[in-house]
């Protein structure tokens, strides 16, 4: 079946790669910066009538949590690491002279004993003010981010936030919400959200969320002294769909056609990229698309029977990710075991862009798309 990215996802927020050359128009510039367990990642974006463009964008993988499952502490490598890649993102803040930002760090900083140490550090020396968010702030950054992918048909959606460090899960009831205001009602979940609570005012209800402390980075690390390849993946798998037994929504009844998951990471878009035999990496023919279970374990079977020498040599994966996206696949086959879905939808997006469009929605600077 030949794939399809659903009409939804030229809504807002839609993040549109900056074009070299091109200078920004005049108008006020909104920076957002991630900084996770395994990269830092910046974008410099400015309101476009009912979405946003990207000015500029910065990503450097900085394995800020290298070691911490084993001593609780950031190292010092991997924090100068870190130093290095914020001190070009100062520069670049300069250079636009960003007034509005949120400059946020995750899982790896919260977890460590020393993040809060970090955080200061960077303050003095880059001048950056980054702030260690929850891990409920940032499933629901995750949420609003990928709300232009949400289907019409969707009654149950889960989103999936597959992180370095953790891995976000929101479980959303839409039954009670118009088909063409799904989308509109996820965007409005950016003032928060709790499980169990009343709708909203477009009737999305969040029915549970969950932050699972494994991601690909400290999900992989739990097992480095596995050798066998498809032994370290069959236990990854197992240990994380453990942790989902307290997630209310596990033994939850749903009809497989209305139901949608939207994925939103690397390891999801690599399997994208995968699936469309990619030699280069092209965002706009992966940031939509669609696939069913079976699609996804047929290319997690081929990561599998490749083997790391095989993964390395594979333009999709290479060598610097072939460890990272077998636990990433691990956690996706968890997840499709427990919830299979003929719809995944792949979101080339996720906190950078939740952060950009909760800035600029609260400045009022987007028009709402009219429906």
């Amino acid at each position: 079946m030949t794939p399809k990215r659903p009409r939804s996802a030229v809504a807002i927020p839609k993040a549109v790669e900056p074009t070299a050359g091109k200078k920004a128009k005049s108008g006020p510039l909104y920076a957002a910066l991630d900084l996770g367990t395994n990269s830092c990642r910046m974008l410099i974006a400015q309101p476009d009538g009912a979405q946003f463009k990207v000015v500029d964008s910065f990503s450097k993988a900085v394995q800020l949590g290298m070691g911490l499952e084993g001593t609780g502490r950031l190292s010092r490598s991997s924090m100068n690491r870190t130093l290095q890649a914020l001190r070009i993102c100062a520069q670049k803040l300069k250079q636009y002279r960003i007034k509005k930002m949120r400059l946020v760090a995750t899982e790896a900083c919260r977890r460590a004993e020393n993040g809060d140490a970090l955080i200061r550090q960077v303050r003095n020396e880059t001048g950056l003010k980054l702030e260690i968010i929850k891990a409920e702030e940032e499933a629901q950054l995750a949420v609003v981010s990928c709300a232009p992918l949400v289907a019409p048909d969707t009654d149950q959606l889960l989103v999936v936030d597959i992180g370095g460090g953790s891995t976000e899960l929101v479980w959303i009831d839409l039954v009670d919400v118009a088909p063409e205001t799904r989308s509109r009602a996820i965007m409005h979940m950016h003032n928060g959200f709790r499980s169990g609570e009343k709708p909203n005012r477009y009737g999305a209800k969040v029915i549970d969320w969950i932050s699972v402390p494994l991601g690909v980075a400290t999900l992989r690390d739990q097992f480095n002294d596995v050798d066998d390849d498809a032994g370290r993946f069959a236990l990854m798998s197992l240990m994380f769909e453990e942790k989902l037994e307290q997630f209310i929504p596990y033994e939850r009844d749903y009809k497989k056609d209305h139901f949608q998951i939207i994925g939103t990471s690397g390891t999801v878009t690599t399997v994208a990229a995968s699936y469309l035999g990619l030699k280069r990496y092209d965002r706009n023919k992966v940031d939509g698309l669609s696939m069913s279970s079976i699609e996804i374990e047929a290319i997690i079977h081929d990561y599998l029977r490749m083997g790391p020498a095989g993964r390395q040599q594979d333009p999709r994966i290479g060598r610097d990710r072939q460890a990272l996206i077998m636990s990433g696949a691990a956690i996706l086959q968890a997840l499709l075991r427990s919830w299979p879905t003929h719809k995944l939808s792949v979101a080339d997006r996720g906190l950078r862009e939740g952060l950009l469009y909760a800035q600029m929605s609260a400045d009022g600077v987007l028009r709402e798309r009219k429906i």
